[in-house]
């Protein structure tokens, strides 16, 4: 068998999996940015409407801090938090329907954690969740997959090491594939894309980025992206961001298919895919998006852009494509409207506040959160409306909220709330 009939084979047995397994994560959040890591979700009768004493089924405290988003699976809602220097990471469930904490593991004690800037935390991947388990990463400092209903540790590593660079600190989330639990590791040190048997832990593959850091500064070698899963002609890649460089790898294998090389580092939105095209935000700095023609073997760099935006980009918060129109919000309040094929400007406005939080797509509206804990609803299309303008009395909302049935889960600084409109909600 020819290494391209294997690659098909690995592809196709993949694609009938994920067929049976995608069907039951399609009602879940069980990932950074819902079941499709783009931001959308089939949810009709999210509210329109709320604030600290509209909507609010339920508002739980958390302990300590982190910036990890909530996931969801049937009636558990997980997250993670640590202390303030790094001591001690903690995994938290709580009960959807009541907002009880059912689980509060203390998972690692760190000694000496790397100072973090002040607006990260110790605890800010998002977790993954399945039917079984959740699996939750704290960069550097530990991983560990946890039995959903004893929280009870199945599997942990501590050696996915890097050095996230005094004054930054962790922030790249996994993803499951099939039976595997894939994250990005790119540190000042090291930079790689790594596998692991979702059951045991081990180690299925490991990939080094192939891009030359050698004479490239090791502050500009680290990048806080999360990989995401595209299909293309029938089979899948696993889409990877990482510094100076995009990639492409075999899900299964972990071979590189292809790679565009840039000059970015310190990347955070997530890659998503649409119309043939990848959509990815290169450099934290000087933020731009590619737009990258799938279907490309080796180094594409040179034939594969085919455009790019350069003017008021997000450093943090991942786009989102409705339609044709990509929507991209920076940390100014700056949102752009994008024609998602043509790479032409449709619009440009700007909303108050800080960004950090990713867009949310569900029934022809787009929900946008900024750190103030003020929220817009926005109605997509060629002109620009905000339809709706929601307050917590919370500060600093960096998290993206979890959508599960009728409800937003929105963490904050000290709280994680339930909001949903009054007539429907379940208790």
């Amino acid at each position: 068998m020819t290494f391209a009939q294997a690659l098909l084979s690995h592809l196709f047995v993949g694609l009938v999996y994920f067929s049976a397994d995608y069907v039951a994560a399609q009602v879940q959040w069980d990932q950074f940015r819902g079941p499709h890591g783009n931001g959308h979700i089939v949810a009709p009768d999210l509210p329109e409407n709320w604030s600290e004493s509209q909507g609010v089924v339920w508002k739980t405290a958390i302990h300590d801090r982190g910036w990890s988003s909530p996931v969801v699976w049937g009636n558990q809602v997980w997250l993670t938090t640590a202390k303030l220097d790094g001591s001690k990471l903690y995994a938290i469930c709580l009960d959807k329907r009541s907002g009880k904490i059912i689980h509060d593991k203390h998972l690692f004690d760190i000694q000496n954690a790397q100072p973090i800037a002040a607006d990260n935390s110790y605890a800010t991947p998002t977790s993954v969740i399945d039917a079984k388990y959740v699996y939750v990463h704290f960069g550097t400092y530990g991983t560990a997959c946890l039995d959903r209903d004893s929280a009870e540790i199945i599997w942990s590593r501590r050696d996915l090491n890097c050095d996230h660079e005094a004054g930054a600190g962790p922030a790249s989330s996994p993803i499951l594939v099939d039976d595997l639990f894939i994250v990005n590791v790119d540190g000042r040190d090291v930079q790689y894309v790594i596998a692991l048997d979702k059951h045991t832990g081990k180690t299925r593959w490991k990939t080094k980025r192939s891009v030359d850091f050698t004479d490239v500064p090791v502050h500009k070698r680290k990048a806080y992206s999360m990989p995401s899963l595209v299909e293309h002609n029938g089979q899948y890649q696993l889409v990877s961001n990482g510094a100076q460089g995009c990639y492409a790898y075999n899900p299964v294998t972990g071979n590189e298919l292809w790679k565009v090389r840039h000059h970015g580092f310190s990347n955070a939105p997530r890659p998503i895919a649409g119309h043939g095209l990848l959509f990815t935000t290169v450099d934290r700095d000087n933020p731009e998006l590619w737009a990258i023609r799938l279907g490309g073997s080796g180094d594409i760099s040179d034939s594969h852009v085919v455009w790019k935006e350069t003017a008021a980009m997000p450093p943090r918060c991942s786009p989102l494509l409705v339609n044709d129109l990509l929507y991209l919000i920076n940390r100014l309040g700056i949102i752009t409207c994008i024609d998602a094929k043509t790479g032409e400007q449709v619009w440009k406005n700007r909303l108050p506040g800080s960004y950090s939080a990713s867009p949310i797509y569900a029934h022809e509206r787009i929900y946008v959160f900024n750190e103030d804990a003020v929220s817009f609803i926005i109605k997509p299309g060629r002109e620009f409306k905000i339809t709706h303008e929601n307050k917590l009395d919370e500060d600093i909302l960096v998290a993206t909220p979890a959508v599960s049935g009728k409800a937003f889960f929105v963490r904050t600084e000290k709280h994680i709330y339930r909001i949903e409109n009054p007539d429907i909600s379940s208790k």
